[in-house]
């Protein structure tokens, strides 16, 4: 087709250059004439593949198959804190009732925020760093914050992956060493220790025998060399893998994710057939609806929702971005979002199966004590006979027959009945017995399984699900470091995974010891909390406001071949921002009402006691917060000021060359402006000479292309916008 006299002007005009042509004519790499030959059919014009996936395809790693990848963001959705924190809450937040903000909240925040992230990571095909530098370079700080918070969660995350390890290995014996108290000699009589006697076995193992804990945060006590060692097997395992990439790793997928189900199904049918365990469930489905209008419950569930899916970690958006261009993240997001729901309901039931049971061994014991006191009372006549009703037998005494004794004596007996010592021994009471975290895997789920048939069987299964869940978790957390430092800085990934781990290993030391749990806790609670809540919401603004939700989704139906769902587009604009607004600004009100505490094991007194940070703790804490936070303002002022790059020129080149291509192709024969890569008039590209051959259809002889209106890649677009006929 003949050119337009405007057109061939604008093309020998070097008077301007475009923003987006002077980036490509920066970056531009030597010819390769044997490779830049390019097919022109019509197959190939029907087709218009994007040139970033010509480009990376070949350098970029890829999953070797879609369920790998689903496996991979399953194993780091599902963590530990569906095993022990969703219970928690559950339990805490009114049971059945909870559910229902849950599961509205995964709804209206998790699944939107999830699909975002799977959607960038796949378009852009970067890291963390690398998504963000293109979407809005002035807010790249994104990338950086979010790789700074998967840091310190890795830091004692593998801390807890250790602990699991010590236990697993622990298990290989019979009877379980936190079964029983140990035995102690005080001079010629062998005695309980004192501080297990007050306490339990399970509790007793794990703060003296396991962390050899400290009564405060501020007594180090030195390493604990049992524990260092855990942590060096750790990250030596989490290194490996790392370094083995996705394609060795991917396959680990298979056992890591999947092995974590069957052993929650081995102990929810094991579980089930325990004495009292639908006492458990039962209890931890009762819905109590009045916690529905709480404004606390639903603050703890969206943020439970928030960390359940990993979002803004950055290992969301590592994953996705060695998927192929066209594949369905839309049905993904929907898949793993709800499949992590499932799994905390399973873990949940499993949970409240083993703990029904134990609240009965439990009541059992309260009712036996109790009743030992009752006949001391009624042999030395401080009780009479007349108070114990005439069908209780004591030889053989029920929790029935023990509350009707109890409930006689307390109303007799009102006035001097707190002198009496007795307990109502309520299954109610047990059941209501909140714990958490590693109180409940560490405490209460190992005194359970001691009163298991075979219990060294099911804690080494327990342990070994616990190692699984962890090592998935770590595997997102460091690819959530890796992928954008790598993708970025195009360091070597041996070197630098080995380096990255190393570091983390020696900080890590802060963790084990004597002292260390008491900085998990902290880390836990305040390293990632509040500074991941204000990076998912920049991350919503940055593509919802800046880049544009139109825009994004119109990127979004050309990579995946139909257009998202409707839904997406309002949660994006307006209803995700606005439920992160208040989520943060609650949690800044929380922060400030309750000062920073952490619970403290006091050795004497052989229980928990709340403690307040001391103020050089304090100001660890803050740091934390600020550390991981600051590159959103630095980067920004950087960036504003013009004292830095943008970041998106060596980082998106690949995927710009092919946005301008398809740009370009899509335009109208007839439209004079479509060799003008600027939507600004004036910018118009610069000539640019060079001979290059192409092959015409059927492989005839090369056609020489006389000049390029943007270089290596100008030619690409005369083709483009040339009709067969013509060639």
């Amino acid at each position: 087709m003949p050119k337009n006299s405007k057109v061939t002007q604008r093309e020998h005009s070097s008077e301007h250059v475009t923003e987006s042509v002077a980036d490509l004519l920066a970056h531009e790499e030597p010819v390769d004439y044997k490779r830049s030959v390019l097919n022109v059919t019509g197959e190939a014009w029907d087709k218009q593949k994007d040139v970033e996936e010509d480009l990376d395809s070949e350098k970029r790693p890829a999953w070797n198959s879609k369920l790998q990848y689903i496996l991979a963001q399953i194993g780091y959705s599902v963590g530990l804190g569906n095993v022990w924190r969703f219970p928690y809450l559950c339990q805490k937040n009114g049971g059945g009732a909870y559910l229902v903000p849950y599961l509205v909240l995964l709804i209206i925040i998790g699944l939107p925020l999830f699909f975002l992230e799977l959607a960038v990571g796949q378009r852009i095909r970067r890291g963390s760093i690398g998504v963000w530098n293109y979407i809005c370079p002035r807010l790249g700080g994104i990338g950086y914050a979010s790789c700074l918070v998967c840091f310190f969660v890795g830091l004692y995350y593998n801390v807890i992956i250790g602990w699991s390890i010590f236990y697993f290995f622990k298990s290989f014996q019979y009877p379980l060493p936190w079964s029983e108290c140990p035995i102690v000699k005080n001079g010629t009589m062998a005695v309980v220790e004192a501080e297990c006697e007050k306490s339990s076995a399970t509790t007793y193992f794990w703060y003296r025998e396991a962390l050899e804990i400290s009564s405060t945060i501020s007594e180090s006590g030195g390493l604990n060399w049992k524990m260092t060692l855990c942590l060096l097997m750790a990250w030596s395992v989490v290194g490996l893998a790392v370094i083995k990439g996705i394609q060795s790793s991917g396959k680990v997928m298979y056992f890591s994710s999947l092995f974590p189900y069957v052993v929650l199904l081995c102990f929810l049918v094991r579980g089930l057939l325990l004495r009292g365990a639908i006492d458990g469930i039962l209890h931890m489905f009762t819905p109590k609806l009045d916690k529905m209008l709480d404004p606390q419950v639903w603050r703890e569930a969206a943020t439970q929702v928030f960390f359940a899916l990993g979002l803004g970690f950055g290992g969301v958006i590592a994953f996705s971005s060695y998927n192929k261009q066209d594949n369905n993240c839309q049905f993904d997001a929907t898949l793993v979002s709800f499949i992590n729901f499932f799994t905390s309901v399973l873990a949940t039931l499993v949970v409240f199966a083993v703990l029904g049971f134990k609240a009965n061994i439990m009541n059992e014991k309260c009712v036996v004590e109790n009743t030992e006191k009752i006949l001391g009372y009624l042999n030395t006549n401080v009780l009479s006979h007349d108070l114990i009703p005439p069908h209780v037998n004591f030889s053989h005494l029920t929790a029935k027959d023990y509350s009707e004794m109890y409930q006689v004596i307390m109303t007799v007996k009102e006035d001097h009945f707190k002198e009496l010592g007795l307990d109502a021994c309520l299954l109610e009471d047990e059941l209501n017995k909140s714990v958490q975290g590693t109180g409940l895997a560490f405490i209460a789920f190992t005194e359970a399984m001691t009163h298991f048939p075979a219990s060294p069987f099911w804690s080494v299964m327990f342990f070994l699900m616990l190692i699984n869940l962890g090592l998935g978790s770590m595997m997102g957390t460091m690819a959530g470091i890796t992928t954008p430092i790598i993708d970025t800085f195009k360091v070597r990934k041996e070197v630098f995974t080995v380096g990255c781990c190393i570091v983390a290993f020696l900080i890590g030391l802060l963790f084990v010891q004597h002292s260390g749990n008491y900085f998990v806790t902290m880390f836990d609670d305040y390293s990632a909390t509040l500074p991941l809540i204000v990076v998912v919401i920049l991350e919503n603004i940055a593509v919802a406001w800046i880049y544009g939700t139109k825009k994004f989704m119109q990127e979004l139906t050309e990579m995946l071949g139909f257009r998202p769902s409707i839904f997406y587009f309002y949660t994006w604009k307006y209803i995700s921002p606005l439920c992160m607004a208040v989520l943060m600004t609650t949690s800044i009100i929380q922060l400030g009402v309750n000062p920073p505490g952490y619970s403290a094991w006091i050795r004497e007194e052989a229980a928990e006691k709340f403690l307040y940070y001391p103020m050089w703790a304090m100001a660890i804490l803050i740091s934390l917060i600020i550390l991981a936070t600051l590159p959103l303002p630095v980067v920004f002022i950087l960036r504003q000021f013009h004292l830095v790059s943008d970041g998106s020129n060596a980082l998106s080149v690949s995927y710009k060359k092919g946005r301008m291509m398809k740009d370009i192709s899509n335009l109208e024969d007839n439209d004079e402006t479509r060799f003008i890569l600027s939507k600004v008039p004036s910018e118009t590209p610069s000539p640019m000479p060079l001979h290059r051959s192409y092959l015409g259809p059927g492989n005839a002889s090369p056609m020489e292309m006389s000049s390029a209106p943007n270089g290596r890649y100008g030619s690409g677009y005369h083709l483009a916008s040339t009709p067969e006929s013509e060639l």
